[in-house]
Order: C-alpha cells, then sequence, then structure tokens
C-alpha cells in the first residue's frame, strides 16, 4: 500500500473518490467521465498547491518516502552496459555503497551511489543506505581507477549518514572519509555529485566533492540529521521539524548559498510519481555539466573545485574601527553610561 503523509490528505482523498468514481461507472455501465474530468483537474490543482509550497520537515518526509526510486532504479534508465565491481580489496563488500563502470551516451564513465533497500529485509542488508568503511574503500577504489583511465565519475548520494556502530570505528570510519574527501579533492577528472535524496552528514559528504553538485527538488544535504540536531539543541527528537526549518539544508536554500549547482525539478508529487520523468531530468543534468566539464584541463578541473569549496561559507570580517567601537560600547554599556550620550566614534584615518 502507497504511503501518504498528513500534509497529502487532501491529494490522497481525491485519488479515493476518482477510483471509487472509474470503479463504479464500470461497474454500472453509467457515464460519469465530465465528473471524473472535473476531479481530475482538482487533484492536479491540489497537488500544485501543496507541493508548490512544501515545508522544510515535509521535503525531508518526501526525501524519505520508503517509494522513492534508488540508484538501481535509475540505472537502467540513465547508463548502457553497466558493470558492477564489488569489494574494496581490504575487508569485505559493503552493500550499502555500490558501484562499477558503464556508458552514458557514449561517454565511459564511473558511477557510485549510496543504496537503500526497498522493504525491511533488505535494508536490513544494506544497513539502510549508511556504508561502513569498506564501503567508502570501495568507493576510493573505483575512484582511482577512474582517475587512472580518465573516467568521469558520477555519484549519487542518499544516506542518512555514515554507519557508526562499533565495528564501523574499528576498522576507521573517519580515516575512510577523511580519505575520500582528500583524494576526491585531487582527481584530475570531471566529478559530478547527485544528490537524489537524503544528504546526511560526512557518509554523504565523502561522495560529494564534485565541481558540481546537483540536487532534486525535495533532497536535502546537511552536515547532521534534523532528529540529531534536535537531540542536542533540545534535547527532544520530536523537535525535528523546528530542527529542519533552522539548518537550511533544502536543494533551494544550498542552491541560494552556493553549495548546490542546480536543482532538477522532480514530478509533481515526488520522484516515485514518475521514475522515467525523473531519470530523464537527472540525464539532462548529467550531460550538461559534463559537456563542459570535459573541456577543461585536469588542472583547471581540481582548481575549480577547490575554488567553489573555499567560496562555502565565506564572511566579512570586522575592521579594527568598527571593533574599537564595539569595545568601547560595550564598556559604556558596562559602566551603565549611553553610547550615544558620549558620542562615541569610530576612529578615522
Amino acid at each position: 500500500m502507497a504511503q501518504h503523509f498528513e500534509f497529502e490528505k487532501p491529494i490522497y482523498e481525491l485519488e479515493q473518490k476518482i477510483t471509487e468514481l472509474q470503479e463504479f461507472s464500470q461497474e454500472k455501465a453509467i457515464d460519469l467521465t465530465q465528473e471524473i474530468s472535473k476531479l481530475q483537474h482538482k487533484l492536479v490543482r491540489v497537488r500544485k498547491e501543496i507541493y508548490g509550497h512544501l515545508e522544510p520537515w515535509q521535503k525531508v518526509q518526501v526525501a524519505r518516502h520508503p517509494e522513492r526510486p534508488n540508484f538501481y532504479d535509475y540505472v537502467p534508465l540513465i547508463f548502457d552496459d553497466f558493470i558492477e565491481l564489488r569489494g574494496d580489496h581490504l575487508f569485505a563488500d559493503d552493500r550499502a555503497v555500490a558501484g562499477g563502470i558503464a556508458i552514458f551516451e557514449g561517454i565511459s564513465v564511473t558511477v557510485i551511489a549510496h543504496v537503500k533497500g526497498k522493504d525491511t529485509k533488505e535494508n536490513i542488508q544494506r544497513n539502510f543506505g549508511m556504508p561502513h568503511p569498506e564501503g567508502y574503500r570501495k568507493a576510493l577504489r573505483l575512484m582511482d581507477q577512474a582517475d587512472k583511465f580518465n573516467r568521469p565519475i558520477l555519484t549519487f548520494i542518499d544516506t542518512p549518514g555514515a554507519a557508526c556502530d562499533l565495528g564501523a570505528e574499528e576498522r576507521g570510519q573517519g580515516e575512510a572519509i577523511a580519505r575520500c574527501l582528500i583524494k576526491m579533492s585531487g582527481y584530475r577528472v570531471p566529478i559530478i555529485s547527485t544528490i537524489i535524496g537524503e544528504g546526511g552528514s560526512g557518509g554523504a559528504l565523502a561522495f560529494g566533492v564534485g565541481n558540481v553538485i546537483m540536487m532534486l527538488e525535495n533532497s536535502f544535504f546537511s552536515v547532521i540529521s534534523p532528529e540529531s540536531c534536535a537531540s542536542i539543541l533540545w534535547k527532544d527528537t520530536a523537535k525535528a521539524k523546528e530542527a529542519a526549518s533552522s539548518l537550511k539544508f533544502t536543494a533551494q536554500d544550498l542552491l541560494q548559498l552556493g553549495v548546490a549547482d542546480e536543482i532538477l525539478r522532480e514530478p509533481l508529487g515526488g520522484a516515485h510519481r514518475n521514475i522515467n520523468k525523473m531519470a530523464e531530468e537527472i540525464s539532462k543534468g548529467i550531460a550538461k555539466h559534463l559537456k563542459q566539464l570535459i573541456e577543461q584541463s585536469p588542472e583547471a578541473l581540481k582548481q575549480q573545485r577547490y575554488e567553489k569549496l573555499r567560496a562555502i561559507g565565506t564572511f566579512k570580517e570586522r575592521s579594527q574601527e568598527e571593533s574599537s567601537y564595539d569595545a568601547t560600547k560595550l564598556m559604556c554599556m558596562d559602566n551603565g553610561s549611553d553610547a550615544a550620550e558620549l558620542h562615541v566614534e569610530p576612529e578615522i584615518g
């Protein structure tokens, strides 16, 4: 049974009415085409109204939808001749990470992705899309290979975060993620990262050092999940909705902040509503940016990634005069005086 969120209730009710009328019309041989058509037009309007004004927490819910397409859903629609390569050649094969080589519009590429399961059994096998160190080391092995053979790297991000169990820590989780960040920064091939669902913490960032970062319309990319943020700030995971609004991690926020480079429009209602259309949008985005990046030299690609990272989180330092003025004002306030009455001005020259 399809999952419906609380904010989707008006949509679900209209869909039910349409289905009931269609079944009644067929069963009783009564022509209800006009009534059904009116409801269908109303359904489109309601969907546009609801999905055109989603709050951050609602976007989180859509990004986590159990029917949301994963990497394996997109592979046959975007790539030709995908060959999956397994194992990190050190410990094991982590099923939370998939990777291999494929053909994208005639170009040989290396593709790497987080993978969630479709049901409880598969989610347990894939650790709910949360990689262990061997998953990141598998990805690193494939990316090293891509750099050696001059293949562009395409990553697909969809994870709540890296695994944080005892085994992951014993096998060097932090080191594995850090090495991905270091190596991705220095590769001489184009890297395009696409966030297709959740982009949680360092587990997502490990695949996110790209020349271009694309985000699906209802995806998010954050240093922490809303629940974890709420538990730290308010000691209450029930405040995840407030945390989601404060984190500024939606695709729209990150495009404005310069972290994301492009937002890929989702079918009305979410990517799960029309996988073929969503795959087509992702293909168009990759093709556009890959064409531009392939024309750049290896050194230019490295420099572009460096400049992109350095531009994130910029700030303006206060001048010496401004700092001196504020310090004097603070001292006056501590002494019970009004800085305005003292006519304190910042020194100039």
